[in-house]
């Protein structure tokens, strides 16, 4: 524990610490952990995709012909597919384009251009409107909402998901519109949401046109054989009398091609009614083609599982080697605790209130780059700045090596300086 080490012992130490990062300053690396992405061996795994539905097979089981317009919420097929997924019903279901945050994006900017069902106006006529964001949190989620004109307000994450007390209390104002939810294996901090947080979701006192996001983007993306539950928050609201409280989202882009995936929403037959009357300004119909061919390669669910478990044989030695440095370099220290996830793709570390931008700077000169501090918080604020966000996902073992060697020496360099009134 560095609090037991005398001031002679900390300088020590320091200037160790100090000759360390010097070295590494000057050994010209440069290594990415900023973003969640596949690596590229995941990405291989559906190579298969860039030659399917082959040539002439452009029909589904359904006999549609997938070349031309129509079918504006998606094949049935994939409709199916994602209800697994999200453990809901076929019919709850629609399947969109390759990305959910342009899902996301549209279901915001539609509440605020025209409103949703429940509601007596367009957001965007309601004067100051707030959203809540669970943090640390999604960066890309919170910028949505800002972007369109919300108030962010930041809620703090425990253990089954975010400060339900906090959410109730800030919720019964109707100037609060919504709430975003990363309900498995949550960017970045892991956690799976508890049932009793999603039943409190469902029952809260807000606004008819208060909307949960639940952006369930790690539905499928286990390291290990545990399979916690995620609540089934559909339900929860059906059974709670607020069946149009909540819009859920998926997507293959972490599962086949990030860039080139199919994405979904479910909710209640009201929002979905509400989304393709949008849907028919916005489109004559989706790429059924790529819905095509995805259902060529996943099948069912259970092809998209075993497709899966191929990426977590990936991606465990990555997290596995991120766990073990953490522990050999500041585990005991007192000045560090970090999330050791079940799956997604994300570690969240606490350093020393105050040192979270240092750190990241530090860095960077050392030639890796980390997520910005804040990122995770409404506006990239973090109140105590000690959060770290660490994406292990994309780079090669050696580099996620070198790369957490560093960030820990930066990490330890940094706390040692605040303790000696250096920082």
């Amino acid at each position: 524990m560095l609090q037991t080490f005398s001031d002679e012992q900390l300088k020590e130490r320091e200037q160790q610490l100090q000759a360390q990062f010097a070295t590494a300053c000057d050994a010209g690396l440069s290594h990415d952990m900023t973003r969640g992405k596949p690596a590229p061996e995941q990405l291989d795994l559906a190579g298969e995709l860039l030659s399917l539905p082959g040539l002439g097979n452009f029909r589904d089981p359904h006999n549609t012909d997938c070349r031309n317009y129509g079918g504006i919420d998606g094949l049935p097929g994939l409709k199916a597919l994602f209800a697994a997924i999200l453990e809901c019903q076929a019919q709850d279901v629609i399947v969109g384009g390759s990305s959910s945050l342009t899902l996301m994006y549209d279901s915001v900017a539609q509440g605020v251009l025209f409103g949703v069902p429940g509601g007596d106006k367009p957001w965007g006529q309601q004067g100051t409107v707030r959203f809540l964001c669970p943090a640390p949190g999604y960066d890309r989620h919170f910028e949505i909402t800002s972007h369109l004109g919300f108030e962010l307000l930041n809620v703090d994450m425990t253990d089954e998901g975010p400060d339900m007390d906090r959410v109730e209390a800030l919720g019964a104002d109707p100037s609060v519109k919504g709430i975003w939810c990363v309900p498995r294996y949550s960017n970045p901090t892991g956690i799976t949401y508890s049932k009793a947080v999603a039943r409190r979701l469902a029952r809260m006192t807000a606004a008819p046109d208060f909307r949960i996001f639940w952006d369930n983007a790690y539905a499928e993306h286990h390291l290990s054989e545990k399979r916690t539950p995620v609540p089934d928050i559909l339900s929860e609201c059906r059974d709670a009398g607020n069946p149009d409280r909540v819009l859920m989202f998926a997507s293959t882009s972490k599962m086949t091609l990030a860039g080139s995936g199919i994405a979904a929403m479910a909710a209640s037959a009201a929002n979905l009614d509400d989304a393709r009357r949008h849907l028919a300004f916005q489109t004559i119909g989706p790429d059924k083609i790529n819905q095509l061919r995805h259902l060529a390669f996943l099948g069912d669910i259970d092809g998209l599982r075993a497709h899966m478990a191929r990426h977590a044989e990936i991606l465990k030695p990555k997290f596995a080697l991120v766990q073990e440095i953490l522990e050999r370099d500041l585990g005991g220290k007192g000045i560090a605790t970090w999330s050791n996830p079940a799956g997604g793709y994300f570690v969240s570390v606490d350093g020393p209130d105050g040192c979270a931008r240092t750190v990241v700077e530090m860095a960077a000169q050392a030639g890796v780059k980390l997520t910005p501090a804040g990122a995770p918080f409404a506006y990239r604020l973090d109140p105590r700045n000690a959060n770290i966000r660490l994406a292990p996902t994309f780079p090669p073992l050696e580099d996620i090596h070198q790369a957490m060697g560093i960030f820990t020496l930066c990490l330890e360099l940094a706390a040692i300086r605040q303790r000696l009134g250096q920082a």
